[in-house]
């Protein structure tokens, strides 16, 4: 079969805000070929990647990412690692392409594992999907208040474990953030894991990221994430080498393969996150996941959007007994929220797996989420590019 059609659909909540939420929006991808459907999700800013699937060619080495998939061969995952590695040398310098083709290739795997009737995970060669524990992933409240009571609503929603990211962190004194990993450690509980995720707030200032390794191993913080810039390998590695309980963790800002191992290797993190939203897809997430396991570090996925996005995200480390963490948005956006007619929810232990069904085991639901479809149109000239598709 051959791939036929790619369409992008722009959602959007009726106000979008500054807040580090980036279940605000979303880009789902539907790919169709030979009959079937797939359903994948970009992690980036909508129409940036809509315009890097359409947009007129720059060169050789700057062409849509349109050129590199409508018409290809889809018989098989060596033809998705096959369509990946086409963008990758022919959409080189558009930078935005990795994070375009993550959702298209999502919607690949999506799509022949329907086809197939077998779940992605299984084709990437996994016996069977594994439980995680889920993280509640949530923002610092503005005050340690505000996080004390989302901590005691994780803790009361079931979640055994919790993130906090983002908020006030770093921008105030040391204590004040001391204060804040408390208040999470205070209303998550005594025995649940604990993350704290700053957002890459310290830049590569090693000195201001090294003083608050004191007030997150006072809360038990089990890993301390984006620090730093996600290229700043040498300001991981300074951090990861002084004297403190908590692990380092970074990933997400991994456009590539490459990034992910330089931030293991030479950035010396104990937990790699990748987003395959960004990454370009499910097959470089799980080449990130082998290399994961061969040096001894854990993989965890990274989403904060929707179910569609989790089970993406769930299937490159689904068949790793080893690696048991996951993300879990717990307080998305309505928008987010509508995607998935069949959400991925937890079981009586609270904990969740990859679906068992065909593809990514989700089905997206249109009408619902029709109120929050962006109208959109991109025109070059006198030649419409992109129209936002119509939801009957």
């Amino acid at each position: 079969m051959k791939i036929e059609t790619v369409d992008f659909f722009y959602f959007a909540m009726p106000e979008v805000t500054t807040d580090a939420d980036g279940s605000q929006d979303a880009l789902i991808v539907r790919v169709s070929a030979g009959g079937h459907i797939g359903w994948g999700e970009c992690e980036a800013a909508p129409l940036p990647s809509i315009a890097a699937f359409i947009c007129p060619m720059s060169h050789g080495a700057c062409r849509p990412v349109a050129a590199s998939v409508l018409g290809q061969k889809l018989e098989g995952p060596d033809d998705i690692a096959r369509i990946s590695a086409l963008v990758a040398r022919d959409s080189m310098d558009l930078l935005q392409a990795p994070h375009t083709l993550s959702g298209i290739e999502m919607a690949l795997w999506d799509l022949l594992g329907r086809r197939r009737d077998e779940p992605v995970w299984k084709m990437l060669g996994y016996k069977r999907s594994e439980p995680k524990i889920p993280y509640a992933s949530l923002l610092f409240g503005n005050t340690p208040e505000e996080t004390l009571e989302r901590g005691r609503k994780a803790r009361a929603d079931g979640f055994g474990a919790a993130k906090f990211g983002w908020g006030p962190i770093g921008t105030g004194s040391v204590k004040a953030d001391a204060d804040q990993f408390a208040a999470a450690r205070e209303g998550i509980g005594p025995d649940a894991h604990l993350m704290v995720d700053v957002g890459q707030i310290f830049g590569e200032d090693i000195d201001a990221a090294s003083q608050r390794l004191a007030g997150l191993d006072a809360a038990r913080v089990l890993w301390f994430e984006e620090p730093f810039f996600g290229s700043a390998y040498e300001a991981y590695a300074a951090l990861a080498g002084m004297k403190s309980k908590v692990r380092l963790a970074g990933g997400e800002a991994a456009h590539n393969v490459a990034m992910a191992r330089h931030l293991m290797d030479y950035g010396k993190v104990g937990h790699i996150q990748i987003d395959c939203g960004r990454i370009g897809g499910i097959g470089p997430s799980k080449i990130v996941a082998d290399l994961a396991v061969e040096r001894g570090i854990t993989y965890v996925n990274h989403t904060f959007t929707t179910h569609l996005a989790l089970s993406a995200s769930l299937q490159a480390y689904a068949g790793i007994a080893d690696d048991r963490i996951c993300e879990y948005p717990a307080a998305p956006r309505p928008l987010a929220l509508a995607v998935a007619e069949n959400p991925i929810l937890r079981d009586g232990n609270g904990e969740i797996c990859a679906p068992e069904r065909p593809g990514l085991g989700v089905d997206v639901d249109l009408p619902a989420l029709k109120p929050y479809l962006v109208d959109a149109e991109i025109k070059v000239g006198n030649q419409t590019l992109y129209r936002t598709p119509r939801i009957d």
